[in-house]
């Protein structure tokens, strides 16, 4: 069984445990802290587990030029790509506040630490594991110093191949052994074509001991539910108020109607996932007391013959008898007792 965690107070993910589901605001709150309060309610009342942003300290993680470049895309929020972001990015107090909010309402709060620095802050503010974004995935040095903190972490694993996620499971299981892999194509949205799910099952044959979750950003619930019946523990989605604002990750993301059925049919699944022993279920007993079939005689037989296969079939018989599926046993069997055409045919009607 794969490894188990707390990745918060009272909430385990791993083995049986349900799966945690992750609503990734991001940053389509658009800058707005009341908006982001409003996607945080929306969260808790769409029965995910946790509300999640993404935390930059910018010039930490870009370089002058980046922050300096003209962002002339229809998402811009600035005539740099340094205004734009800074229009979104929260302050250290607003991070509290939202912080707070979360806890005042029963959602886990979380955030991407989008750069060391940023990291470092979460850790400050007392967040209770650290999301790795995709982009910091191949990011050694970050890894190390995210895995000394001994929060539990998520790490992404977009951009990345499997030689590079083994490089990162040898980087950071040696320091903190509570962590998992998500699968995920970082494309915004994503094609079906790109998802690759079956990378959950090549993460669970390399990494057994780790558990593994999906972060997913395609269109609708039905990829991440079938993620959901491969073993991911961990669900993240993106999230938004409108899909049609500004910001390149709104097109990518589950209104909060679709958050909340995704919800109630990742416990669908989970529940239809049962056991991995194949016996006859009390639910079916009704059925088989009345559809069931045993042996009976396919013609009058006198006691003391020698059963041939001739001599029987099999029908929905009253009484039950002999099942089926042990028939060629009767073969060369004898009667204790003299059957009747159609009569059933007992375990205790032969020597």
């Amino acid at each position: 069984m794969p490894l188990e965690f707390e990745l918060a107070p009272g909430r385990m993910i791993g083995g049986n445990h349900p799966c945690f589901i992750i609503a990734e605001i991001g940053q389509n709150h658009q800058g707005d802290l009341d908006t982001a309060k409003k996607m945080i309610k929306k969260c808790k009342e769409a029965g995910a587990d946790c509300a999640k942003f993404q935390k930059s300290e910018l010039d930490h993680k870009f370089n002058k030029a980046a922050l300096a470049r003209p962002y002339t895309s229809k998402h811009s929020w600035g005539a740099t790509y340094g205004e734009h972001k800074r229009h979104l990015e929260f302050s250290h107090d607003e991070y509290r506040e939202l912080k707070r909010y979360s806890e005042e309402i029963g959602i886990i709060f979380a955030a991407s630490g989008m750069d060391e620095a940023a990291v470092e802050f979460l850790h400050e503010l007392e967040v209770h594991f650290f999301k790795v974004g995709s982009g910091d995935t191949n990011n050694l040095p970050y890894l190390e110093t995210t895995a000394k903190k001994g929060r539990p972490m998520l790490i992404s694993s977009g951009m990345q191949t499997l030689d590079t996620m083994r490089k990162v499971y040898n980087t950071v299981k040696p320091i903190n052994p509570n962590f998992l892999f998500m699968q995920c194509t970082s494309a915004y949205p994503l094609n079906p074509e790109d998802v690759h799910l079956r990378c959950i099952q090549t993460y669970q044959k390399e990494f057994p001991d780790i558990p593994i979750g999906y972060s997913g950003h395609e269109s609708g619930i039905a990829i991440s539910l079938a993620a959901i019946a491969l073993g991911a523990k961990v669900i993240e989605r993106h999230v938004t108020l409108d899909k049609t604002w500004k910001g390149s990750d709104h097109a990518a993301s589950l209104d909060f109607d679709e958050l909340a059925e995704l919800v109630k049919k990742v416990r669908v699944v989970e529940a239809a996932m049962g056991s991995f022993v194949k016996d006859m279920r009390p639910c079916e007993i009704a059925c088989h007391d009345k559809l069931g079939k045993s042996v009976v005689a396919k013609q009058g037989i006198p006691a003391g013959t020698a059963l041939t296969m001739d001599m029987l079939t099999v029908k929905v018989a009253e009484p039950k008898g002999f099942p089926p599926e042990n028939i060629y046993q009767l073969v060369g069997k004898k009667l204790k007792r003299a059957l009747e055409y159609d009569e059933t045919v007992a375990g205790d009607d032969v020597e």
